[in-house]
């Protein structure tokens, strides 16, 4: 009688390796260093190969998942890298900030099974190992990547991920692409939101330059709405993509707000990346200095905030939410680093008000304790008071990470611009244009705060459209 043959146990997932807490809590270098190449091989060779891959179906912009995987496995990371390019502009930003776990990762069949495959590891490996192989090519700038172009032009307001995606399909099709930046460093949130020990500021300049020799053209310090105008853009091009984000930023509403040391993390994160204020006094921007930092909210940018502060010489960094950690919606690697580094977390809390001195500076934030009860429209049990339980938690610097808003300046600009009840862009969901002929929008103005890969989706659909309306 025949036996059946025991089923090959799963190889476990390849572990990451990271800087040690005790020393990257110091230092903005990179948390996670990077799989080597037989880590990578290791890992890709866990993959199934799926007649039917659902991991593509968890990604907004359609990689290739499977295909680029097998390359992989295979030795063979320039036929990986190509797959991964063929609809991803910047490979290198989605394996370091996308959230795998809930996207891609997610569909993966062998996470029913175990642990899914490494997908956005194996993602940043293949771009990483690409850039440094053609280093020189980066250095010199050839445009060796540049394609002919048809004599149609498209304008990008803006630089973040949308833009830049929607600028290289443009670009890869042949078309002249001008990106308008409000800010003097193009790369919008990647630049200025994501810290370098997340995000490395040499890769996302490493991305732009690509797109450079691909002949995109980069115009910085102009601001949509004020020094640039969608009614002008429209008669010099062809069509206009609108990447703007949405930067307003949302506060508490509790008394005082007003004191010295209460921020947005917008301004508190813009002035560490942006403004290197993480290298001062060699740069010029210096950050609120804080001891006892407190951050409210509980996503991914109050996870860099309150990481940031602690790089920053903060002597204890709370993280406050009027939940418990199981409902924290930031990525639980990024909880888990944080926590591994020494932020605290202050759950069921929520503040009441602010305390400050005769000088109106911030001495402590006053907070209501609070508990679960009811679930609210959104699933959640709904956080509420418990009667009389208040306390003092001692801070002179308060990061508010509550989210953003749309930001009215080039909105008030475009009265033609159709927006919804949230004072969002409102666009075609099939195309991403506007109410406007030929002016198409993505990213933030149209979701509201969302992540770096649905923004470039958004960014290549709308570029598809484009290509396919211009060109054919």
């Amino acid at each position: 009688m025949e036996t059946k043959k025991a089923k090959k146990p799963l190889a476990p997932r390849v572990d990451m390796p990271c800087q040690p807490a005790e020393v990257r809590r110091s230092n903005f270098e990179e948390v996670a260093l990077g799989y080597t190449k037989e880590m990578a091989v290791e890992e890709a060779s866990r993959c199934l190969q799926c007649k039917k891959p659902l991991c593509v179906s968890g990604c907004p912009v359609e990689v290739p998942i499977r295909d680029f995987i097998g390359e992989v496995a295979r030795g063979n990371m320039d036929a990986a890298y190509r797959i991964i390019k063929s609809t991803n502009s910047l490979p290198a930003v989605c394996g370091r900030v996308c959230p795998q776990e809930n996207q891609c990762e997610g569909k993966c069949i062998l996470k029913a099974k175990g642990q899914p495959i490494a997908i956005g590891r194996l993602e940043r490996f293949v771009a990483d190992t690409y850039i440094a192989a053609t280093a020189c090519e980066q250095v010199t700038g050839t445009n060796a990547c540049a394609v002919p172009q048809c004599g149609k032009k498209v304008a990008c307001i803006g630089s973040g991920p949308s833009s830049l995606t929607c600028a290289g399909v443009c670009a890869a099709a042949g078309i002249k692409v001008d990106v308008f930046e409000a800010l003097h460093e193009p790369g919008g949130v990647l630049i200025y939101g994501i810290p370098a020990f997340r995000l490395p500021k040499n890769v996302v300049a490493t991305e732009i330059n690509g797109l450079r020799q691909a002949g995109v053209g980069f115009h910085m310090n102009y601001v949509g709405g004020r020094t640039l105008d969608v009614a002008e853009l429209r008669k010099e091009y062809n069509a206009v993509f609108i990447g703007v984000g949405a930067g307003l930023p949302v506060f508490l509403g509790v008394p005082g707000e007003n004191l010295v040391g209460v921020f947005s993390a917008n301004e508190y994160l813009t002035r560490v990346n942006l403004g290197r204020a993480y290298d001062f006094p060699k740069q010029d921007t210096p950050a609120f200095p804080g001891k006892n930092v407190t951050v409210f909210g509980a996503g991914n940018v109050a996870m860099d905030a309150a990481r940031t502060a602690l790089r920053m010489g903060a002597d204890n960094v709370y993280i406050v939410y009027r939940r418990t950690k199981a409902e924290m919606p930031a990525r639980r690697e990024e909880i888990e680093h944080a926590e591994e580094e020494g932020v605290q977390f202050a759950m069921l809390a929520a503040p009441l008000r602010f305390n400050g001195d005769a000088e109106m500076r911030l001495q402590s934030v006053t907070l209501q304790k609070m508990e679960l009860g009811e679930p609210d429209a959104s699933g959640r049990r709904r956080p509420v008071p418990v009667e009389g339980e208040v306390y003092d938690l001692p801070t002179d610097l308060a990061i508010v990470a509550l989210g953003t808003r749309s930001n009215p300046i080039l909105l008030d600009a475009t009265p033609d611009l159709e927006q919804n009840k949230w004072g969002y862009i409102q666009t075609n969901e099939e195309t991403g244009e506007t109410s406007i002929p030929n002016v198409f929008a993505g990213g933030d103005i149209v979701t509201g705060a969302a992540t770096v890969i649905l923004a470039m989706g958004a960014g290549r659909k709308a570029g598809q459209e484009i290509v396919k309306r211009l060109i054919g």
